[in-house]
Formats: C-alpha cells, structure tokens, sequence
C-alpha cells in the first residue's frame, strides 16, 4: 500500500512540475528551449503526416517564438499563411485548454481536426482528449486566450 502510495505522490509531484498553470503575462506560444513545437516542423503535420524535427537552417520568429521547419517549402508555406498551420491554442495542451488551464505539450501526441493542428500532454492525454473532439475544442475556444491572462 506504501509502495502505491509513493509511485501516486511521485507522479503527482512530476505532473505538477511538468504542467504550466496560467499566470498573468504567460506567453502567447508554448516554447520549450526557446523553440515553437518543441523544434518540429508545424507545416510537416499537415503534410507528411507525422512528426518532423526541424532544422536551425529554416527558421522563422513568428508570435515571439522561434519556429523551426524542415525545408524552405514548408518554411514558405508557413510564411504564407501562418494561422493555418500554427497549432491551436499556442501550442497548449487542447485538453488543458478545454479545461480552463496551459500545459506544454509533447510532439508526437497530436492530431489534425478540420484542418487545425492540436497537440497535447503526452499521447495517454490524447486519448482523452479524442473521445469528444468537438466538445473539446468548443471548451477550449471559451477558454482561449483568456486563460493565459487568469
């Protein structure tokens, strides 16, 4: 019973080192090691389908955030339309957002919903968070962007 007890405080204690309550003045993007994504190209999720690193020599600040990419195509069609393949709610965990908070999110725990780019937590998250896609996205439109500013 001990045992379970320490594994539930241990993780307790590393989910709320991980997630990012809203503060007053907490950044528009979620950046991680002063990158948009985590470093992975937003055009590539939309295009290839998957996750894609992106590269320091295709760059661009965006939003006050430095976005990476994995070629000049989808550095220009980024360029060109930016709200098209930014993540949703900055980059923040679309289930946190649906709840009224900000957590940073992971690359591969993602998926594309009428064209819009959402990512999540972690991938267990995910899967929450998929079971009402549109109610969770409704939630997290009422909450947006005003939770950056609680």
């Amino acid at each position: 019973m001990y045992r379970f007890f320490r594994i539930g405080c241990l993780f307790g204690l590393s989910l709320l080192f991980t997630l990012q309550i809203a503060s007053a003045g907490s950044p528009e993007v979620f950046s991680h090691d002063g990158a948009a994504i985590r470093g992975y190209d937003p055009v590539a999720y939309h295009t290839v389908g998957e996750p894609v690193k992106g590269s320091s020599d295709y760059t661009l600040t965006w939003n006050d955030s430095l976005w990476m990419f994995s070629s000049q195509e989808n550095l220009d069609l980024f360029t060109s339309d930016p709200e098209k393949y930014a993540p949703r709610y900055g980059g923040y965990c679309a289930w946190a957002a649906a709840k009224g908070y900000i957590a940073s999110t992971i690359p591969e725990a993602w998926a594309i919903h009428e064209g819009q780019l959402y990512l999540n937590y972690s991938r267990r998250i995910q899967r929450r968070w998929s079971r009402d896609i549109p109610g969770n996205i409704a939630k997290g439109d009422l909450n947006w962007p005003g939770i950056l500013s609680n």
